[in-house]
């Protein structure tokens, strides 16, 4: 094991949700079972160990493990240099021992066998799962090898799979992602081939993906992938009992080399023929509402046969993928009805004759797609055209509810009532503390009208929201601080400021919310340098490239908030 001054190199620490979602996979182990977080620290534990050990689990959590628990066999302390799980923790590597001490609470030594391995969590944060039990042979003191890779793995190993089947699949919510996860698992650990075929929402059936291990590494078979023939209701063939969710079965070339009953057991022929597999295990993939579809392992460069043995391990995994599969589908089904609420809340930007105007919307990674930033731009009655940039407290659907509702009441103020920009956000202020559910907001409401020699007006007040950013054609730029005033929703009815500033030809303004610019560990003002920077390089390309551009190159790596961003381009003369 390791202690506080070791530091594994593989991976980031755990994140503080993580060992809470580790206990409860580690209950479904059969076995002694904890974590360790990269200094060797143990943060989570079954009842199984605490037993095993004697010990609760507050006696083991935050404790060094190997301090704690590595003994020789006499029960005297073992030195780090002689530690063989310290070793493997330190390599990155599986690794497991016939035969080792840990201490019991009662003084005395607790013969076990042991496997260790590293995992990383789908937020790129690492940790290290050791499951033990105690040795199965008290009398022989000989620790036995490992078996050959061709048998069938040991009790501690498919353990030690299905806990990392676990782990790696309930950590994403991206179905293409799980899937790679899901036959990284299997090969080459278990074959040498993995096939995933899935139905889809139309009740087609799809080939999704098919690999091999090709000298260690991974190779995706493209030309193996694709539709596939319908599901026959009485085909008593494997994959067709599988895809209707029937239990696993053993499968084999002589399986499909008599007359096929279907067109999926003519493809399932030719993928037994061409890539010389000679035993395989098909199992359903199923959730708890559906049949998804079908997972196949075959052996082909493996010499040793799958047995009837392997096939509740086999669909244990699968089942495993399912859950995991069917949540994915959720989130992803999910995102797909926010995005489509979301194009039809943001407003396309009207044409305005002698101004170019872009803008763009990311929403944040974490959120289902939606949220409270936003942006708008419409012509008003005395022929002028309003701006408009804002944010609402949230990254959710009740957040995207509030910014429609803010944004429809701005657009009725400013039609109507011909005043000043402070005046309007004034009264749209005072509305949405009695007649929407915002609770705070921030916002930039401006507009804009040609004026004399080229250059266009802008007036605009500014409700607690970051600073527009005017840029020259020759990349000079400064900040619009002027007409600040305090956010929506304080209640305090403090007449807000106005301000205006002619801008000059080939100028580009900038309006965006503050997911541009906030970044974690780093200060407001190094964001507002860090935009000025990018735009100023970027000045004297078209106004798509240098809108895509700043983006790109602005929003901060792992930002999790959605943006928003204006640009508005004056032409030269």
């Amino acid at each position: 094991m390791v202690g506080p001054e070791d530091t594994a190199t593989a991976g980031g620490p755990l994140t503080p949700a993580a060992p809470a979602v580790l206990a409860g996979t580690l209950e479904a182990l059969g076995a002694g079972a904890y974590v360790v977080d990269e200094q060797g620290l143990i943060v989570a534990v079954n009842t199984r160990a605490e037993h095993l050990l004697g010990r609760s689990a507050a006696e083991l959590l935050g404790h060094d493990a190997h301090d704690l628990l590595h003994r020789g066999p006499e029960g005297q302390p073992l030195p780090r240099t002689q530690c063989a799980m310290r070793q493997a923790f330190h390599a990155g590597r599986t690794a497991q021992h016939d035969e080792d001490w840990f201490a019991h609470s009662s003084g005395e030594v607790l013969r076990i066998s042991w496997l260790i391995t590293p995992f990383a969590a789908g937020d790129g944060s690492a940790g290290t799962l050791v499951v033990f039990h105690p040795a199965d042979h008290p009398d022989d003191p000989a620790p036995r090898p490992r078996p050959p890779a061709s048998r069938r793995l040991t009790e501690l190993q498919r353990l030690a799979l299905l806990a990392e089947t676990t782990t790696r699949l309930t950590s994403t919510l991206d179905v293409d992602e799980a899937l790679h996860r899901l036959v990284a698992l299997i090969v080459p650990r278990l074959a040498d081939w993995a096939v995933v075929d899935l139905i889809t929402e139309r009740d087609e059936v799809w080939r999704t993906l098919v690999v091999h291990a090709e000298n260690d590494k991974l190779v995706q078979r493209e030309e193996f992938q694709g539709p596939m023939p319908p599901v026959p209701e009485e085909s008593q063939m494997p994959l067709s009992r599988a895809l209707r969710g029937v239990s696993a079965t053993l499968a084999s070339p002589q399986t499909y080399r008599r007359a096929p009953d279907s067109g999926i057991a003519v493809e399932q022929r030719h993928l037994f023929e061409a890539t010389g597999i000679h035993s395989a295990a098909i199992a359903p993939i199923r959730s708890t509402r559906a049949v998804l579809g079908a997972l196949t392992v075959g052996r082909g460069d493996n010499p040793a046969d799958f047995t009837s043995e392997d096939l509740p391990l086999i669909e244990d995994i699968a089942r495993r993928a399912g859950l995991a599969l069917d949540n994915a589908r959720l989130y992803q089904r999910q995102r797909k009805v926010a995005e489509t609420m979301q194009n039809h809340l943001l407003p396309q930007m009207p044409g305005v004759p002698g101004l170019e105007m872009t803008v763009r919307y990311v929403p944040a990674p974490e959120s289902s797609q939606v949220g409270g930033d936003w942006y708008d731009a419409f012509p008003l009655s005395d022929e002028s055209t309003a701006l408009a940039i804002g944010d609402v407290v949230g990254h959710d659907l009740e957040a995207a509810a509030g910014m429609a509702q803010v944004r429809n009441m701005l657009r009725a103020y400013a039609w109507s009532q011909k005043e000043p920009p402070s005046r309007i956000v004034e009264r749209l202020d005072g509305a949405i503390q009695h007649i929407t559910d915002v609770a705070m907001a921030t916002m930039i409401f401006a507009r804009i009208e040609p004026a004399e020699n080229g250059h266009w007006l802008l007036s605009w007040t500014n409700a607690g929201h970051p600073p527009p950013l005017l840029v020259s054609k020759d990349g000079l730029t400064s900040y619009l601080t002027d007409g600040h005033g305090i956010l929506l929703g304080t209640q305090s009815n403090i007449s807000r400021p106005d301000a205006d500033t002619l801008l000059p030809p080939g100028s580009t303004l900038v309006l965006y919310t503050d997911g541009l610019i906030e970044e974690p560990r780093q200060t407001l003002d190094e964001g507002l340098n860090r935009l000025r920077q990018h735009a100023a390089a970027l000045a004297h390309r078209p106004l798509a490239s240098f809108t895509d551009h700043l983006l790109r190159r602005v929003r901060p790596v792992g930002n999790d908030d959605d943006v928003a961003l204006l640009a508005l381009r004056v032409p030269k003369t």
